[in-house]
Formats: structure tokens, C-alpha cells, sequence
């Protein structure tokens, strides 16, 4: 049953952001704002659909910390997910995403519209500058950044080593650093289409405040991340 109902879930989520994406298309010559709110209508459609056909329902937790301005956030990454459900709930949320992401038709060109800021993991200082470049950019515009400090999905559970451009970002931009925890890769995996039926919970931390020394800092995130995470696993 549960991978009837994961396939179902696999083949309407497919065929919505296909509509989404033919439908949305003359978004793209119109004002970002615009392809905003209709980046978020489809993510409340994807959840919703998780919820009906999967058993799969989504919390949010923390909202007294969840930013509304200009704003760095360094959160978990465990599934695809995690890119699409937290867009219904930030006011104006920017992703740093690999630029890998951006090349695929119709999914690229919504999130270059949208100012989400790409970032060549090949690219070492000359990325960490770029991405600190745009990242100024985007915080004029009281965009609430969001980035994934480990690079890549990892299983519920497990960690990679947190990279240098949070540090970064949160030395140039001045600016506190909200932690995000997940358990979303129990329910939705890394890899493979099964989903498992639950509550993804998305939980908002209190904000590091700003002026840390870069090694405190990054100690001091990844400690609130991990343990928040690991306690959600355990729920």
C-alpha cells in the first residue's frame, strides 16, 4: 500500500509541476513577485498532496524565530523536500542552490526569476565571492537567504562536513544566523520514490546572533542543528 500510494504521489506531484510549470511560463517576463507567490501556491499544492495521498502531514515549529526582513538561515537538508515545502511559509525566501539545479527546463528558469542564487561547488574562492556578491544583493531586497551547510541531502541521521561559505555569509553579510532542523528524510528520502506516512517538521532556532569568531560559530551551528535534528528523528 505504502508504495502504491508513493507512486500515485510521484505521478500527480510530475503532472502538477508540469501544469505549473506550462501555465507559469509568461511569469517569467512579469515582476518577480509575481512568480513568487506562484512558486508558493505550488509548494501548498505539493504539500497538500503529501498529507491526502501519503499520510504525510507538515509542521512548523519555531515560528517566534522565523524571520521576516533581511535574514541569513542555515538549515538541514535530508530530502528534495526541503526546497519546497518551507517556500509557503518565508515571506521572500532566496536558496543558494548548486548551479546544477538551474540548467533543468522550466525548474531553472522559475528559480533564476524568483533570485534564488546559484553557486559552482567547484569554484572554491571564487564562488565564495560570488555567492557573498549576490547574497548582498538579495539582502537589499529584505530577502530571507537560505543555505545548506552540508552541500548536499544526507540521510536522517547522519552529517556531512558543514562548508566554509555559511561562515562566509555570516561575516560579510553582519547579520544573525537562524538555524532550521528537520526530520524530513524519515518520511521523504534522499534518494528513491517511497514516503513513509508522519510529520515532517521543519523547527525555526534561536538566532546566533551576529559577531561570532568564525570557529565559535560554526561549532555553535552545527551543535543546535544536529542535536535538534537528531531529537526530531526521535519523536
Amino acid at each position: 500500500m505504502m508504495m502504491a500510494r508513493s507512486l500515485l504521489y510521484v505521478a500527480l506531484f510530475y503532472l502538477w509541476s508540469t501544469a505549473c510549470g506550462l501555465v507559469m511560463t509568461p511569469l517569467i517576463l512579469a515582476p518577480r513577485s509575481w512568480t513568487m507567490r506562484a512558486m508558493a501556491i505550488w509548494a501548498r499544492v505539493v504539500t497538500a498532496l503529501l498529507g491526502l495521498i501519503c499520510g504525510i502531514r507538515v509542521e512548523v515549529r519555531g515560528r517566534q524565530y522565523l524571520p521576516t526582513g533581511p535574514a541569513l538561515v542555515a538549515a538541514k537538508h535530508q530530502c528534495m523536500f526541503d526546497t519546497m515545502g518551507p517556500l509557503a511559509v518565508f515571506p521572500d525566501a532566496c536558496y543558494v542552490m548548486k548551479r546544477e539545479l538551474l540548467r533543468i527546463p522550466f525548474y531553472g528558469w522559475f528559480c533564476r526569476k524568483a533570485g534564488m542564487i546559484e553557486v559552482d561547488r567547484q569554484g572554491q574562492a571564487q564562488a565564495l565571492r560570488k555567492l557573498i556578491t549576490d547574497s548582498r544583493r538579495r539582502m537589499a531586497e529584505s530577502r530571507q537567504l537560505v543555505i545548506f551547510p552540508e552541500g548536499t541531502r544526507m540521510p536522517p541521521g547522519t552529517k556531512a562536513d558543514y562548508q566554509p561559505g555559511v561562515a562566509g555569509l555570516y561575516r560579510d553579510l553582519g547579520l544573525p544566523c537562524t538555524p532550521m532542523a528537520t526530520n524530513s528524510g524519515a518520511h521523504w528520502p534522499p534518494h528513491g520514490f517511497i514516503r513513509r506516512p508522519g510529520t515532517i517538521v521543519y523547527e525555526f532556532l534561536e538566532p546566533i546572533p551576529a559577531g561570532l569568531h568564525r570557529a565559535a560559530f560554526m561549532r555553535e551551528l552545527e551543535t543546535r542543528i544536529e542535536t535538534a535534528s537528531t531529537r526530531l528523528l526521535g519523536e
